[in-house]
């Protein structure tokens, strides 16, 4: 009979009841799911108090997220799950450019732009930046007619959806390789901001007396058919938060060097990405 007579046998007969799942990978997410929270529940001999709180911190994660801000998203970043996941899954093995954090704020369809194109539509103040790369493929070559889309924070750290006071999309763009693989824009330097802190997510950080600040940094997805999209960020060198991003995004290989000009009125950003052969595969975007 499957009477509970203790913990370990109420997980016992919720594995049994799995195993009756015909999808043998969502049987093995499950089952694994279920015993480490089990786990966990006893480990930390949790409270019923506690377990309501979890539970309204879940529901107020839903209520937070909107078109503007996905704030399941967020807290996948905050708790590291995000940035595991990235690791586990772009592991690198033959010098591709390392992955990393989508982010809460990606939008699908950015505006198609020429090579030298200024993605700055709103004239937003901050340093002029200027962005040159080469994408090449998992021999070296230069890949023509790759995608590189760009997006990030103004210098004030917010998004454009984020901001009534900036045009729609601003700070976004989509650029084509040309033959030698190159790609070509303007910009201004992004700043460090920090997370959404308006939710639970901020909530969460504050207790744990952590800081929201992310160092400043420039997203790219880049893709070709036939070779894996990488999502991938790379941060400002000169950034005082490389060592303590609360989304745990930094790798050393995610760092570039974002060089002022000797009067410090205009910089510059030189950096290359390697694509992987595989299933040319786009994530659901955060929010519209």
């Amino acid at each position: 009979m499957n009477i509970a007579t203790s913990p370990d046998s109420v997980l016992g007969f919720t594995l049994d009841a799995m195993k009756r799942t015909p999808d043998p990978r969502l049987r093995t997410v499950m089952e694994a799911l279920t015993r480490h929270l089990h786990a966990f529940v006893q480990e930390v001999k949790l409270t019923e108090e506690e377990f309501e709180q979890a539970l309204e911190f879940i529901v107020a994660i839903g209520h937070a997220t909107g078109e503007t801000k996905n704030e399941v998203v967020l807290a996948a970043d905050i708790l590291g799950v995000s940035t595991v996941v990235a690791l586990q899954n772009n592991q690198d093995p033959q010098g591709e450019s390392p992955a990393a954090l989508l982010g809460p704020f990606w939008r699908a369809n950015s505006p198609a732009c020429a090579a030298g194109d200024n993605i700055a539509r709103s004239g937003t103040p901050g340093i002029p930046l200027e962005v040159t790369g080469t994408v090449r493929d998992g021999k070296g070559q230069p890949m023509a007619d790759a995608t590189v889309d760009v997006w990030q924070a103004s210098p004030v750290g917010l998004y454009e959806n984020q901001d009534p006071s900036q045009d729609d999309m601003n700070l976004r763009g989509r650029f084509t390789t040309d033959a030698q693989g190159r790609f070509h824009f303007f910009s201004v330097r992004p700043a460090g901001y920090p997370v959404p802190t308006d939710g639970p997510c901020g909530v969460l950080l504050r207790a744990q007396r952590r800081h929201p600040n992310r160092p400043a940094h420039l997203h790219f997805m880049v893709s070709k058919p036939g070779h894996k999209v990488l999502i991938t960020q790379v941060f400002a060198d000169d950034d005082e938060n490389l060592e303590s991003d609360p989304t745990f995004g930094v790798t050393q290989r995610l760092i570039g060097r974002f060089a002022l000009a000797p009067d410090g009125k205009t910089a510059t950003l030189q950096h290359d990405f390697q694509l992987e052969p595989g299933e040319m595969k786009f994530p659901r975007p955060p929010i519209p």
